[in-house]
This record gives C-alpha cells, sequence and structure tokens, in this order.
C-alpha cells in the first residue's frame, strides 16, 4: 500500500499553511514538518520592529509553535530537523536530526518543498566575521537584539537601500545608533523608479541615517577581539559596532536541482499555477518557488509573506484533492522609514519600458487629507498605463502617514484589468479627515487621462 503520509519540507509561512489546509480537510492524514531552525509560524517581517524594542519578545512574532501543532492540529512538526536529499524515485528524503546527529530516510506520499529564501551574501573579507548579521529566520532577529543588548553598539551600518535596509536604519536609529546606510546603486529601493526613489534619501538624512549611494561594499576590519570594527568600501571605511546585510535574497532551491527539479525564473524551483513542480507529487510554495506575474506574463521570484501564505493555501488545497489555482503576483509590497511610507505595485516605469511596452506616467503631489483639515500632509503618487489601451500596469506611493496603503487600490485595479479613466472616477469614499476630494491615486489617474 503507498505511503500516504504529506512531508513539508520548512516549517514558516507556505509551508505551515500549506500543512493546516491539508489537515483541516483530511483529518486522518499523517502530516510530518521538517523545519532545520528552531521556530515554525513566525512573522519575519516583524524582526526589524522587534530589534528596533517596538515589539518587546521575539514570542509575539510566533504564531503557533512545534508543540500547538503537535497538540492542537495533528501536525508532526520537527524542529531542529534538516532535508539533505530527495529522492523522487523512491519518494524518500533523507533527514538529519541535528541535536542527535541521526540520518533516517523518510518516505512520502506527498511532498511540499517549502525551503524559503536566504540572505545574499557576497563572498568578500570578513563577510563572517561576528557582528556582521544578515535576516532570515527568526533566530537571526534574536541574534542581532542580543548583540544590541549585550554590546551596547554606537555605531550602526546597514549595507542595501531595499526594505530590510530602510526598515534596520530605522531601527538602529530608534536604538540610539549613529547609523550608516551605503548602496553601491543611484538610488535606494531598486523596485521603484529613480524619481520615485529620490524622495526618499533626504527625508532618511533628516532623521539622521548617513545615506551613501554608488558606494560599493569591499569588506570588513575586525578589532582586537576578533569582532567587527568598520565595513571597507570603495570609498574609504566606516566605523562599525554592527551591521546588517540587506542585500536581498536568493532561492533555497539546491535541495530540489540536486533531485531533478526543474528550476525556473531567478533559481527558484519552477511550478504551474497548482503550485506543481516537474517532479510527480512534489509541490513548491514560498519563497523557493516561481510565480506568474500578472502583468508581463513571465514567470519571477518574488520573496514576500503574503504571497507564500497564498502559495501554502493552493498547495495545501491540491494537495488534498482539491482544484485552486495561483492567480499570479504584482509584486505589492510597503514599507515606511519613521514617517515616511513607501509603496508600490505592478510593473515600473522602467520595468514596463524595459519589457517594450508603451507606456503613459503620471507623478502628482497631493495632500492625504483634505488641505485645510489637521493632520494633512504631503503625498506623491506616480501610476503608469498602456499608452493604447490606457489600462493600468503600476504604482508607485511615497508619503507620509495615511499613504502607503492607498497603493491597495492601485493593485486592486490593476488585478481587475481597469483603466486609468475606471479608477480616476471609481467611486471612492471622501471625507476631509481621510482624503482631498479628489483621492490623490484619482488625481494621479486623471492626469493620466490628459
Amino acid at each position: 500500500m503507498p505511503d500516504h503520509t504529506l512531508v513539508v519540507i520548512g516549517g514558516d509561512a507556505a509551508g505551515m499553511s500549506a500543512a493546516s489546509r491539508v489537515r483541516r480537510t483530511q483529518s486522518d492524514r499523517p502530516i510530518i514538518v521538517f523545519e532545520k531552525g528552531r521556530h515554525t509560524s513566525y512573522a519575519a517581517c516583524g524582526m526589524p520592529y522587534y530589534i528596533a524594542g517596538e515589539i518587546s519578545t521575539s514570542g509575539k512574532l510566533i504564531a503557533r509553535t512545534p508543540e500547538e501543532f503537535r497538540e492542537k492540529h495533528a501536525i508532526d512538526a520537527r524542529t531542529g530537523h534538516e532535508v539533505t536529499a530527495i529522492n523522487t524515485g523512491a519518494k524518500t528524503v533523507t533527514v538529519h536530526n541535528l541535536a542527535t546527529g541521526e540520518t533516517f530516510d523518510q518516505p512520502y506520499g506527498d511532498l511540499l518543498i517549502a525551503t524559503g529564501a536566504s540572505p545574499i551574501r557576497p563572498p568578500i573579507d570578513g563577510i563572517n566575521t561576528p557582528g556582521v548579521f544578515s535576516l532570515s529566520s527568526l533566530q537571526s532577529g534574536i541574534d542581532v537584539w542580543n548583540w544590541l543588548d549585550g554590546r551596547k553598539p554606537r555605531n550602526a551600518v546597514v549595507v542595501g537601500g531595499g526594505y530590510i535596509g530602510l526598515e534596520m536604519a530605522e531601527a538602529f536609529l530608534r536604538r540610539g545608533l549613529r547609523t550608516t546606510l551605503i548602496d553601491m546603486a543611484s538610488q535606494v529601493m531598486t523596485t521603484m523608479d529613480a524619481d520615485m526613489a529620490g524622495l526618499i534619501p533626504p527625508f532618511m538624512r533628516e532623521a539622521g541615517v548617513e545615506v551613501r549611494l554608488e558606494e560599493k561594499l569591499v569588506g570588513f576590519t575586525s578589532n582586537d577581539d576578533g569582532e567587527i570594527e568598520s565595513v571597507i568600501t570603495d570609498k574609504g571605511p566606516i566605523a562599525a559596532d554592527v551591521v546588517v546585510m540587506g542585500l536581498g535574497v536568493k532561492p533555497n532551491a539546491r535541495l530540489a536541482e540536486q533531485a531533478g527539479i526543474a528550476l525556473g525564473a531567478g533559481g527558484a524551483i519552477h511550478v504551474n499555477q497548482r503550485m506543481e513542480t516537474s517532479a510527480p507529487n512534489v509541490w513548491a510554495a514560498g519563497d523557493c518557488a516561481e510565480s506568474l506575474h500578472r502583468i508581463s506574463g513571465r514567470q519571477v521570484a518574488i520573496a514576500l509573506g503574503t504571497i507564500a501564505n497564498k502559495h501554502g493555501v493552493v498547495a495545501g488545497t491540491n494537495i488534498s484533492g482539491g482544484n485552486a489555482m495561483f492567480p499570479g503576483v504584482l509584486g505589492t509590497a510597503i514599507t515606511k522609514f519613521n514617517e515616511l511610507e513607501i509603496a508600490r505595485t505592478g510593473l515600473s516605469e522602467r520595468e514596463a519600458r524595459e519589457l517594450g511596452m508603451d507606456v503613459n506616467t503620471a507623478m502628482i503631489k497631493s495632500r492625504t487629507r483634505s488641505g485645510y483639515y489637521p493632520g494633512s500632509d504631503r503625498i506623491t503618487v506616480k501610476l503608469t498605463a498602456d499608452a493604447d489601451t490606457g489600462r493600468l500596469l503600476g504604482g508607485q506611493i511615497v508619503g507620509m502617514p495615511g499613504s502607503g496603503k492607498r497603493i491597495d487600490t492601485v493593485a486592486t485595479a490593476i488585478m481587475a484589468n481597469l483603466t486609468a479613466h475606471d479608477l480616476a472616477f471609481a467611486d471612492l469614499s471622501y471625507a476631509p479627515p481621510f482624503s482631498p476630494v479628489w483621492d490623490p491615486v484619482q488625481t494621479a489617474a486623471r492626469q493620466l487621462l490628459k
């Protein structure tokens, strides 16, 4: 009789979403989750705010512990277990128990690979110096917090100006550190257009962050105790008692590749819209798997918790005998630096033009509330649309509190294939404490119509 066990590799968003979905529909099915780290189902996106001291304990970032999964949901979640090989022919995985050193083979009926992604750490001198961190697992966030609490550093350097970079620069400022952010690019937030990203560094500098663009990381030096002392760039040394690397992530797809499973965009595991891989009864979900981009029609690798959870729901539905399709992504994302909110969705103008699209764009400055209402503040919106049809292709927002979540209106419009005209005349809500009579995203859409 064939083994009916569902084996999941990876115990965070995608893996546990899928396991929980299967459990709800198949109450008696054996489910085993192997997680090489110490924690399951944690909010990785909350780590910078925990490090900043805004969240009192790391435990608040954990949705469910391994014990809860075992005792309340009959999901055998085993932390400290690393899967080292997949045998698709024999339908087994090789597992190494990190605590005991034991290695064993576990048969599966279905296998879900949800191994996530790893921070990019370039092979440069001193990259492994104590005090140089990358954020990935919850434990990595705890390690940074412990370093700050134990060492009481004065100088922090953040390498990379993406989401993690901005959030960690804010965290270090809140902890009272002199903070420098470096990036070899000519702008922060390279997922945005330069005209929108250019609004961010002045705000950061005013808050006290030294932002140094077009500056390349070369290496690190250590002190007499072997701990981080400085960051070396092509423009000289920067004093550093703690460093966080924020250079992006790469999919953890090596296990799949070694098993002969096809890879796709960005080195992620190739999947169809049911989250099936090229191997029978093997599925993939989360940051290790690719997604279909709804506008370009191309496969992409985008590491976001929102996508990982949806991947997991689709995979779990299909593993348990349902029929679900993942509809694709726009890359909608939001972050902030202090009060400045930053959001984007769809294609930027640069991305659209690189795809050979003929586009129109509009960039407007407006207010978050009616101008006469207390608390009204600045917001900048940029929209990109197809030049022939007016179909919305992308949006970007930078502004003060109340700005960022407006990106969801733009994302919904794009998902629904609306045009700039449709958005401009959509029946959105209005009252002075919330918006001008023409919401800023509608003002941008009206500008597109001109």
